[in-house]
């Protein structure tokens, strides 16, 4: 028997993570199978503030906030998992490791963040994921990331 995969739009990711425009990095995300994986999309646009400087005349997503995406994703994937909307939750970077970028992302790509969780339970705070991310089906960046998810005491 499998279990039904969720999907969170843009109303339930802003329900669950505490980011913003122009922080807010991701605008969908699919195929959440509970706490193990998910996929996040991320509809790249020139609208966006850092092509202002990064770089005129030569667009390109910055690296750091590619993983951010990722980080997003995973942050989305575990509150859908574990019904944390409205939680007011915090997440915070603990650790990068074997982050590589493989192909420039610019305005107009669709980013595809493929997401599992490699340690983590529910009730736990300190989780690890693997995550990559793809344009057209090619490796753009590729990260292990550690992340402490914080609830406000109730």
């Amino acid at each position: 028997m499998s279990q039904e995969l969720l999907v969170a739009d843009i109303q339930l990711i802003q329900r669950i993570l505490p980011h913003r425009y122009p922080f807010l990095l991701v605008d969908k995300v699919v195929d959440i199978d509970g706490t193990q994986s998910a996929k996040g999309i991320k509809n790249v646009t020139m609208n966006e503030p850092h092509f202002q400087g990064h770089f005129p005349g030569t667009p390109i997503m910055p690296g750091v906030t590619i993983v951010e995406a990722m980080a997003q994703t995973a942050g989305v994937m575990v509150g859908t998992a574990l019904n944390l909307a409205d939680k007011d939750m915090l997440i915070y970077f603990m650790g990068i490791d074997k982050c590589k970028f493989r192909r420039k992302v610019v305005p107009g790509d669709v980013l595809e963040m493929h997401l599992t969780t490699q340690r983590g339970k529910p009730g736990g705070k300190v989780w690890k994921f693997q995550g990559t991310a793809t344009v057209d089906g090619e490796m753009a960046a590729e990260a292990e990331f550690t992340a402490m998810m914080d609830l406000p005491k109730e």
